[in-house]
């Protein structure tokens, strides 16, 4: 699943897919019927890639959180996001156990299950979306660390050339200067 190009316009009901960019704003698409419209750069705009949701010890983002909806609900739709703020926080609590309550609001909830359900209707959250993402994920530490070593001996490599000592600026002494060297010299004797 890719929530790169999936946006959310502050003032406009529902998720919209990013088209193109033109040079006063961006043409959308709503996600839910397929309608293009323009926006204008004044708009807020909100990536759904950048959103994550707090945790006692970090900030889950947006795209764990929603495989692990996925996952919980047999990648089916899940509960409304009209619900009562009990069954809000009991659905939260579910999916992510170490939500943090005092900043994680039910508005924020009922945005998370909206968005996971319009998602799920448009037929972009299904089975496929989340195993890709995982096999992109699945290196192992030494590999981390072995390209991380080699990575340096390149880079070390390709910075010793840069080394070199910059020319200094030629530049010719001009009469005056050497005339006011010899002047400061006295004759004694």
């Amino acid at each position: 699943m890719q929530l790169e190009k999936i946006i959310s316009i502050s003032g406009k009901p529902g998720l919209f897919t990013l088209v193109t960019q033109l040079r006063s704003g961006f043409i959308v698409e709503d996600i839910s019927t397929g309608k293009k419209a323009s926006i204008s750069n004044s708009s807020q705009v909100s990536l759904l890639d950048n959103i994550a949701i707090y945790t006692f010890d970090k900030e889950v983002p947006l795209f764990e959180v929603f495989k692990n909806v996925a996952e919980k609900y047999n990648y089916e739709q899940t509960i409304a996001h009209k619900s009562s703020e009990n069954e809000l926080r009991a659905f939260m609590t579910s999916v992510l156990p170490d939500y943090d309550t005092d900043r994680v609001y039910p508005s924020d909830i009922k945005k998370l299950v909206q968005w996971y359900n319009l998602l799920q209707k448009a037929g972009i959250i299904n089975k496929d979306a989340f195993v890709k993402a995982e096999e992109e994920t699945t290196v192992t530490d030494a590999e981390v660390v072995e390209e991380t070593k080699a990575d340096k001996k390149t880079t070390a490599k390709k910075a010793a050339p840069k080394a070199e000592k910059p020319a200094a600026p030629k530049a010719k002494a001009s009469t005056a200067a050497k005339s006011s060297v010899k002047s400061t010299q006295r004759k004694q004797g």
